[in-house]
């Protein structure tokens, strides 16, 4: 299906894409006082819904016309300070890769008051056609915007926890 865009635009897009002003709510404080884990997540697929959505045009319209839209296959999470109730933040996002069927972005939160970098997150996101499940190619509009963006954040130093494993580090032993 290769229905021309709905929504978004050709760029030039800006490196970083800020989106996304959101403040933490009541149900998203734990029991330790500050915003639950998963409710980070929930931040960031928002995020991702307004960038999809008013940027690229793959978002909520685009499924809807083409029966087509992004999955994400891989999300790592790194929790770097503590938001607490009624805090500010907005979300930052940078296209490191893609090609005709997946986008890898990387997304960084950041409290509004003192501008602080809250959590990173990095995210694999593949076009799947609802009606068979699978991978298909990203039309070729997307794929020409996916171009440009990439283009206009060629330029962005690499975060520093793009691509960190996850484990327990142990000093060596003298």
């Amino acid at each position: 299906m290769n229905a021309g865009p709905i929504t978004g635009h050709d760029g030039p897009y800006a490196a970083p894409i800020e989106v996304s002003k959101q403040t933490v709510l009541p149900d998203w404080i734990d029991y330790n006082g500050h915003m639950n884990v998963g409710y980070y997540g929930i931040a960031f697929d928002k995020g991702f819904d307004v960038l999809f959505d008013d940027h690229l045009g793959v978002g909520g319209a685009h499924v809807a016309a083409t029966g087509q839209g992004p999955y994400v296959l891989q999300s790592h999470i790194h929790f770097l300070q503590e938001l607490k109730l009624d805090e500010r933040f907005s979300l930052r996002f940078y296209l490191l890769d893609h090609d005709h069927k997946r986008l890898h972005f990387f997304g960084e939160m950041l409290r509004e008051t003192d501008g602080a970098l809250c959590a990173t997150q990095e995210v694999m996101v593949m076009n799947v056609d609802h009606a068979t499940g699978r991978s298909a190619p990203y039309p070729d509009w997307a794929q020409r915007r996916f171009a440009r963006m990439r283009a206009d954040h060629a330029g962005l130093e690499a975060p520093a926890t793009l691509g960190q494993p996850i484990g327990i580090r142990r000093k060596a032993e003298a």
